[in-house]
């Protein structure tokens, strides 16, 4: 499988993932979805809030790639959070809008990558402006990684709050092949 594979695999895995979290989340009032679980992001509300806030942040940096001028276009109209922490929305539902919007670039713009856009550098800044250039394969794998993480502490608190989102497993995307 390809680089370009497995980062399109891993888009799959996100929308898929970011659909259960979200189906479980609908089913908390909002009290318990806004309640301080002791998480690092407090609250159910507020482990969400960050993984689209970090989400909107890296898109918005792999957009300067030459080759995403309909990621760049498709991210404008979106305000750069300022804390990793920011409450972008305060209901589900409309977390839940954005939510879908991120998941259908995230998508598009994985597909509309080649392999050689992957060896491109990525000059950016961080949340306190310090500089880096990376490897762009490499943010992207830390780009998933990091909603891997952050939804895992999501799944947690919906637990603990009575919600079973089920098999979390990247393996059930992953089709079987006849043995050799």
């Amino acid at each position: 499988m390809s680089q370009l594979a497995h980062f399109q695999l891993l888009a799959r895995y996100n929308a898929w993932m970011n659909d259960k979290l979200y189906a479980a989340a609908g089913k908390l009032s909002p009290q318990a979805l806004s309640e301080d679980r002791g998480a690092f992001f407090p609250s159910i509300l507020g482990t969400l809030n960050h993984i689209a806030v970090g989400d909107i942040i890296w898109l918005k940096r792999f957009a300067e790639h030459p080759a995403c001028a309909e990621l760049r276009k498709a991210m404008d109209d979106l305000k750069q959070p300022v804390a990793l922490d920011q409450l972008l929305f305060d209901t589900l539902a409309s977390l839940q809008t954005l939510r879908s919007r991120l998941d259908g670039h995230i998508s598009d713009w994985v597909a509309a990558l080649t392999e050689p856009d992957l060896e491109h550098g990525l000059a950016y800044g961080n949340m306190k402006g310090v500089p880096a250039h990376r490897p762009y394969a490499s943010l992207m794998l830390h780009f998933f990684n990091h909603q891997t993480h952050h939804r895992g502490q999501a799944s947690t608190l919906l637990f603990q709050a009575g919600q079973d989102i089920g098999m979390t497993d990247l393996l059930a995307l992953i089709a079987d092949v006849a043995p050799r």
